[in-house]
């Protein structure tokens, strides 16, 4: 039945025909606003994983026609020493950087969490070498820890102890890469912890309180529960920092002295653009996504079984 508007009748079948033709035209008109980002997406995401994937199973110097070599490319990674070497000094790294940049990280931010002279001074103080490119970090370590001219042995020499090679020797080289990746990374986990005490219940810290808990006590059962979801996120995110790692190695050692800081990017890099083996570079590129997926999976676990 129509219904009566003032003076005019309208049909409701009038009605939802005409809403029908106005939701078809919205349809192109969204997609002409949308499909330029859909196809930077496309491009610049997901063609090249599709295609690095191919890859992966071909034998490809970047000039030649490639050749379908199937699981050849994972069947020598897997024996390759090197590739093993350059996975222990990745793991070694992340092992090294991810609890002392997070733990580092809780204890800074448990100092500034209080109302003092100049905190917002010391908070940005903290925050400051994170902004910093990786890159220009490694180009100031390096003058600073050069064995010859640098700041660091002149420091030494004044307090009379021996020169160092720092970055130069293969047994210092990797653990002062953790160092300066400490002094940038763990500003961020400040930050985050920051953030993330605003967020815990000023009544459970009192209820603590009240019943005889001590400041390591609340920090035990009440702060440190509350921050689980910060610290598993941190904790994630310095893990996928730390294992693909490159700009600060090739700006700093190389992979040097003696490979003794050859990281698995690091590695992926070398064997693409130095040896010209693409194929073999892709499937080392895609060992490390799939460590990374088991790496996140295993983490979102943990987290869901202590919340249960």
């Amino acid at each position: 039945m129509a219904s009566v508007v003032g003076t005019f009748t309208v049909d409701p079948r009038a009605r939802a025909a005409a809403d029908k033709r106005r939701h078809r035209g919205e349809g192109p008109t969204a997609w002409a606003f949308v499909s330029p980002s859909v196809l930077i997406i496309l491009g610049l995401s997901v063609v090249p994983v599709l295609w690095s994937l191919l890859l992966s199973f071909q034998a490809n110097d970047l000039v030649s026609p490639s050749r379908w070599v199937g699981l050849a490319n994972y069947r020598t990674l897997a024996a390759d020493p090197l590739f093993r070497e350059a996975v222990g000094h990745t793991v070694l790294y992340t092992a090294l950087y991810v609890p002392l940049s997070v733990a580092g990280g809780l204890g800074i931010a448990l100092l500034l969490d209080r109302r003092i002279r100049l905190i917002g001074l010391y908070r940005t103080l903290v925050f400051v070498p994170f902004v910093v490119s990786a890159a220009a970090q490694g180009v100031l370590f390096s003058f600073v820890l050069d064995p010859e001219f640098g700041a660091a042995n002149s420091v030494l020499h004044q307090l009379g102890l021996p020169a160092q090679g720092f970055l130069s020797d293969p047994g210092q080289a990797l653990y002062l890469l953790v160092a300066i990746s400490l002094w940038s990374g763990t500003g961020f986990c400040v930050i985050v912890y920051l953030a993330g005490l605003q967020g815990v219940e000023p009544a459970l810290v009192e209820a603590a309180r009240i019943d005889g808990a001590g400041r390591a006590g609340v920090l035990r059962h009440v702060v440190l529960p509350s921050l689980t979801p910060v610290t598993v996120f941190l904790v994630l995110f310095q893990a996928i920092n730390a294992l693909q790692v490159f700009d600060l190695v090739f700006v700093t050692t190389k992979g040097g002295p003696l490979g003794s800081t050859t990281v698995i990017v690091y590695f992926i890099w070398e064997k693409a653009f130095k040896s010209f083996t693409a194929g073999y570079s892709a499937a080392a590129a895609y060992a490390l996504a799939v460590a990374l997926l088991v790496f996140g999976v295993a983490l979102q676990i943990y987290q869901r079984r202590v919340k249960r």
